[in-house]
């Protein structure tokens, strides 16, 4: 068999002699490799990103949604149809034992202007416990009170991304008022960044306030209940089901707790990864046929080399080994720079979000690469390692 070391040096000496040609071959092999490894990276990212907004709304909370939420019958299914949860249900359920705090949620996009400027912003009609809850911490001001809530005060809190855009700083905001859908509402806190764009450019406003244009309907998408004690949890969220039962049929309503909801989205989000890296893998597949085209092509202007070193006594398997590496090392090159490529990118995305490289997508993006050069390459080796001696001599 010819020595490992001769093999990879007479691959490289080839791929110097066609540096572009070999550069645009493995091309297809780092694009392939760089989008399996970016999505992989991104769906990671995407689930360290969830769970981060999980967690910092607490770890005893309760959510009732419409429907199925975001189980049963699909993703989406039970936010279609449903319940319509109303003022009569937030005083049910806080008759349930344990329960510590309780928010209605009413949420809807639209404007908010000041002094001509005018920004996307996500209202939230809430309870002042919805600060408790979200662990919505104030940069500077006060929340809104239960009394603002009874007496449907236009007071709001807003995001730190919106009191920036508006006012210019935070501490500006204060006592100031904006617009919203013909109404002005006043300032009277800022809430802390959290990197949450929801957040961040939220308006925070007392539930009972959004009664009059903003929710006619008197209705919520969803009820959050929080107990003190994370041993109460299984408790609370019996008895709330309990509670609604007794005015809605079973599939009107789910009763979920915040460990079900994450894992309910790490599966969602984990197919969603798979189909787009299902995707992505395209790419390597045409990158692998560029190789057999190039091997192919390789074989051809070799034919003489072939006939000589099979005269001197290379056998077809020292032939078939011979063309078989230049395809892997060559493929196997377009992974490692697709790796790196991949790497730097992951590294700039990091900044806006916790995009994430892990080990089993680097060991990935260098077996997959270097089994599509096997692959693609075993036709033309073959190929190669079958030219009779004679006639190969004689190839012009």
């Amino acid at each position: 068999m010819i020595p490992y070391i001769h093999l990879g040096k007479s691959a490289f000496a080839d791929f110097r002699r066609n540096k572009t040609r070999s550069l645009l071959t493995a091309l297809g092999i780092t694009i392939g490799v760089f989008s399996v490894v970016v999505l992989i990276s991104l769906g990671l990212g995407l689930k360290n990103y969830i769970q981060q907004q999980f967690e910092s709304l607490g770890a005893n909370l309760i959510i009732v949604l419409p429907g199925s939420g975001f189980g049963g019958q699909g993703f989406g299914q039970g936010l279609i149809g449903g319940a319509k949860f109303d003022e009569k249900d937030v005083v049910d359920l806080k008759r349930v034992p344990n329960v510590d705090f309780i928010t209605p949620a009413f949420m809807k996009s639209t404007f908010a202007e000041e002094g001509g400027e005018k920004f996307a912003v996500t209202l939230l009609g809430i309870d002042t416990d919805a600060f408790k809850l979200m662990n919505l911490e104030l940069l500077t001001g006060k929340e809104f009170s239960r009394s603002d809530n009874e007496a449907r005060a236009k007071n709001v809190v807003i995001g730190y991304s919106l009191s920036e855009n508006l006012f210019e700083a935070p501490q500006r905001a204060l006592g100031k008022s904006v617009a919203i859908e013909g109404g002005r509402y006043k300032v009277t806190g800022v809430v802390k960044k959290k990197g949450d764009n929801e957040v961040d450019n939220g308006v925070f406003v007392p539930y009972k306030t959004t009664f009059s244009s903003l929710n006619p309907d008197k209705t919520f998408f969803a009820i959050h209940l929080g107990t003190e004690e994370k041993e109460n949890v299984e408790g609370v969220k019996k008895g709330a089901e309990e509670v609604l039962l007794r005015r809605y049929d079973e599939d009107d309503f789910t009763v979920s707790e915040q460990s079900e909801l994450l894992g309910t989205f790490n599966q969602i989000f984990s197919v969603i990864n798979i189909v787009l890296v299902a995707i992505a893998s395209i790419s390597l597949i045409v990158g692998g046929i560029g190789i057999m085209n190039i091997m192919y092509a390789t074989v051809t202007e070799r034919t003489k080399e072939v006939g000589i070193r099979r005269a001197v006594g290379a056998t077809q398997d020292d032939i078939l080994v011979q063309f078989l590496s230049e395809a892997v090392i060559l493929s196997s090159l377009g992974g490692v720079l697709g790796l790196i490529l991949a790497g730097l990118v992951v590294l700039i995305i990091r900044f806006f979000f916790p995009a994430s490289m892990n080990i089993l997508s680097v060991v990935a993006a260098i077996t997959i690469s270097s089994a599509i050069g096997i692959f693609f390459g075993v036709f033309p080796a073959r190929r190669a390692a079958k030219l009779p001696p004679i006639e190969a001599i004689r190839y012009e």
